[in-house]
């Protein structure tokens, strides 16, 4: 990407804007770039109206009541004025530290080379997904083959079992219960060959009732109340729900705590922007540093 510009000698400077195709962010709201050599940055910040980078990431329930999530603002776009919207190109003598999140710029910092852009279009697109990271891909979820991940939901809590550590809704969680513990699994492959304890033909992390005892697994918490029932152990050699030798029932309360994977990619662009001496129409930051990294949302169905 270009910017071309030319002296009061008539010569024409040609300045290469090589920055990489990642970009960072702070404040309310900042979105830079920064090259050490030659020692330059790109800036946009947005001021009115004022956004900061948790409206980027804010999600709501899709409806009222539901355990499901949707973005807020999967688009926000806006206008460089030059005044309250800042986009900005400026080379320095050299640079040290960061420029744009301190309270105290670097005491050596010189600034070469200034332009603020009178005029432009700014886009920021965030997308959005999520899963459970059960050790099931999602399309193996979609239990009914019909391509609609959201409509398998085994244990009918609200959580479709793509985004459902426990599928089965028993409190044993998927990855779990995945775990072939008898050593018998013909491929060493859990996907194509999952544990049945019960050999019913169900696998576990879809079955209820895991070892065939008519004791759900919810309910065969025998030494400790605590939602799993993956610790309670009356045999020290398997646990009480894969044993059909222990059917005492002890009635559950409540659902595990569920987390369910966020992923969010932000990208930004700019058009339409107007330099005093610098010819360029449009800039592309790339995407925000660390975008494809996740955070963890917390639910629990009710019981």
């Amino acid at each position: 990407m270009l910017l071309i510009f030319s002296c009061d000698d008539g010569d024409i400077i040609i300045v290469q804007l090589d920055f990489d195709d990642t970009f960072e962010a702070c404040g309310e709201l900042v979105f830079y770039n920064i090259r050490e050599n030659p020692a330059e940055s790109i800036s946009l910040q947005i001021s009115s109206p004022a956004i900061t980078l948790d409206d980027l990431f804010e999600v709501e329930p899709i409806s009222n009541g539901s355990l499901l999530v949707e973005l807020v603002n999967d688009s926000i776009p806006g206008t460089i004025d030059g005044v309250t919207n800042l986009f900005n190109y400026r080379s320095y003598n050299s640079i040290s530290g960061n420029l744009f999140c301190n309270d105290v710029p670097p005491s050596d910092l010189q600034i070469t080379d200034d332009q603020s852009s009178s005029s432009g279009n700014y886009l920021i697109t965030t997308t959005y997904s999520e899963d459970d990271n059960d050790g099931v891909p999602a399309e193996m979820e979609d239990l009914n083959g019909n391509g609609d991940y959201y409509d398998d939901d085994t244990d009918g809590d609200g959580i479709p079992n793509f985004l459902d550590e426990d599928d089965d809704g028993d409190n044993v969680l998927t990855s779990t219960e995945l775990i072939d513990y008898d050593m018998d699994d013909n491929d060493d492959d859990p996907l194509t060959d999952p544990q049945d304890t019960d050999g019913d033909g169900v696998p576990n992390y879809l079955d209820n009732d895991d070892d065939g005892d008519m004791v759900l697994t919810i309910d065969e918490e025998n030494v400790t109340q605590d939602q799993n029932p993956s610790n309670d152990y009356t045999n020290p050699n398997i646990a009480d729900y894969l044993n059909p030798q222990v059917a005492t029932v002890v009635d559950a309360t409540a659902y595990r705590p569920h987390n369910i994977e966020q992923t969010y990619v932000v990208t930004l662009k700019v058009d339409s922007i107007s330099f005093p001496t610098l010819n360029q129409d449009n800039f592309d930051f790339g995407l925000l540093q660390n975008s494809g990294t996740s955070d963890t949302r917390t639910v629990t169905p009710d019981f």
